[in-house]
């Protein structure tokens, strides 16, 4: 299985050829999508070539979602903490945007190893800005307390008009996934990985990771959420998060999966189609190279070396009939 990673290349490609092109005053206006609807805009201007804007649009939130100022609540502060005084929070964002940075490109770090992480940060934008209630959530998890001031079943976006929800408690958390897909292909691929995802917890080695169940019907703890946001034609999938999957290092990886798990199927599904269609292809001219060996020779030639054309019944009784 691949794991997504949590930087945008395209943007941490930018941002290197920025930095090494920095005094040759080059203007920039990049626009780009990446998965879930999650958009990208890159400006910097000649008149002030070490000022780079990063803007970036979120997934619309569903009517259970909660945003605050245009953000997940928690997002701000997990900016600042994040990047600290290098970057700066426009107020207001670009139009059209959720979010607008103000990166000095002449404040990063002067180590190249430290330069080199912290625009690995920059260009893992939208874990840190989508993922900000996950962690805030799981921190709590992690010191085994719920976060002050939360609601008993939490809705977070993760595609347009789309969510998942979380159940916080002291000693674990409860992530159900509502699991849906437009083509019906890709729903018939997805319920089946996702009863092999969960039967492969089995295995051995895997017994440490979260406990994980799928169901066609929507679990008890959703019994509070309008119909609207369970329709799901790929069923329910169930993951439930305890301390010890959010200790140290853990917690980073964690939120980044759980943020994107309705995109790593997704990502898998479509390679699994892929992969069927190369091999149909590939049977398809194994079986046309097989009937070309079959068919039978039009001309034989005779020990005079003469050919001759081997004539059909037709032609033969159209010859017949003339002479």
């Amino acid at each position: 299985m691949i794991l997504l990673q949590s930087h945008s290349r395209f943007l941490l490609q930018t941002l290197l050829n920025r930095l090494q092109n920095l005094e040759k005053g080059i203007e920039l206006d990049h626009h780009w999508v990446e998965f879930d609807d999650v958009r990208y805009h890159v400006q910097v201007s000649t008149k002030n070539p070490h000022v780079l804007l990063l803007s970036v649009s979120l997934p619309p939130p569903s009517s259970e979602t909660i945003f605050v100022n245009g953000l997940p609540f928690g997002a701000i502060d997990a900016i600042k903490a994040a990047y600290g005084a290098t970057v700066q929070i426009k107020d207001p964002p670009r139009d059209g945007f959720n979010l607008t940075l103000k990166i000095n490109l002449s404040k990063l770090p002067a180590n190249q190893d430290q330069r080199q992480s912290f625009l690995v940060k920059i260009a893992s934008v939208r874990e840190v800005v989508l993922g900000a209630p996950l962690r805030v959530i799981l921190k709590h998890l992690a010191s085994r307390t719920v976060a002050p001031d939360i609601d008993p079943l939490v809705a977070l976006v993760h595609r347009p008009r789309e969510s998942f929800f979380l159940v916080p408690k002291a000693d674990k958390v409860t992530v159900v996934y509502p699991m849906r897909f437009n083509d019906s292909i890709d729903t018939v691929l997805a319920t089946s990985f996702l009863q092999e995802f969960v039967e492969a917890r089995r295995t051995a080695g895997l017994h440490n990771t979260p406990p994980c169940s799928w169901s066609l019907t929507p679990p008890q703890e959703l019994k509070e959420v309008s119909a609207d946001a369970l329709l799901a034609n790929a069923g329910f999938v169930t993951f439930v998060i305890f301390p010890r999957h959010v200790e140290g290092p853990k917690l980073d990886r964690t939120v980044w999966n759980l943020s994107t798990f309705h995109a790593y199927v997704s990502y898998h599904v479509k390679c699994s189609e892929g992969f069927m269609h190369t091999r149909m292809r590939r049977r398809v001219e194994s079986l046309i190279q097989a009937l070309d060996r079959a068919r039978p020779d039009l001309e034989k030639k005779t020990a005079m070396n003469r050919s001759f054309k081997r004539l059909g019944l037709k032609k033969e009784s159209r010859n017949s009939s003339f002479s």
